[in-house]
């Protein structure tokens, strides 16, 4: 356990700060392996792209995608996107356990979403317009055109989620838990996404979430 108290007092045990963190084998220890579990997703993740966008895939029937018109809506998607990044780092920064579990938690999403990728081959949504991430084509996609079939689950919508559970209890997790339905709302407007991507990457993140708090105390 990175953090106990003692049966006998009363007193709540004391979050763990940068200056206890530093002297503490087991914090290091989990901290070292996650930026380097990070550092492979993020060298592994371009091929691994472009090897699905390579790859034919299934076209699933979405009657809600059907009755949404197609807007390009790629400014304001990461727009939320990346202040709720920045917003969510400033509140985790200061606060070791929490930043080692939502790193965790991140770490453990891109593997599941890899292994998701890998077994549901699906094709773009009809309609779809191009989501323009740019930090994502820059550094994580090596394919000559733009990758689409990046599908099942929705990477950004369980992204928002993870954060909104990631800075705890209170207002904060609340605005982010109302953003998360503003991303996922936005990626379902552009088709690029099915609807089931965006349903089933809320459950994924706590999932994910809840096992990188069993990595952290264990």
């Amino acid at each position: 356990m990175l953090v106990s108290s003692s049966p006998a007092t009363t007193t709540p045990a004391r979050p763990l700060t940068w200056s206890a963190a530093r002297y503490h084998p087991a914090f290091r220890l989990r901290l070292l392996v996650v930026v380097l579990l990070l550092l492979g997703i993020s060298y592994a993740l371009p091929f691994f792209f472009a090897f699905i966008q390579a790859r034919p895939g299934t076209v699933l029937p979405d009657p809600l995608l059907d009755a949404l018109p197609a807007r390009d809506v790629s400014a304001p998607t990461f727009e939320v996107i990346y202040l709720s990044i920045a917003v969510a780092l400033v509140y985790l920064l200061p606060r070791p356990l929490l930043l080692l579990q939502a790193l965790w938690a991140y770490a453990l999403l891109h593997l599941l979403r890899v292994a998701t990728l890998w077994l549901f081959p699906l094709e773009a949504p009809a309609h779809l317009l191009v989501l323009h991430d740019p930090v994502v084509e820059r550094f994580f996609y090596a394919s000559p055109t733009p990758i689409t079939k990046d599908l099942f689950f929705s990477g950004h919508t369980a992204t928002l989620a993870l954060l909104s559970l990631a800075v705890g209890r209170g207002r904060l997790r609340r605005v982010l838990a109302v953003l998360t339905v503003v991303v996922a709302t936005l990626v379902l407007i552009q088709h690029a996404h099915y609807t089931y991507d965006v349903l089933a990457a809320v459950p994924f993140a706590f999932g994910c979430y809840y096992l990188a708090g069993k990595v952290v105390k264990w």
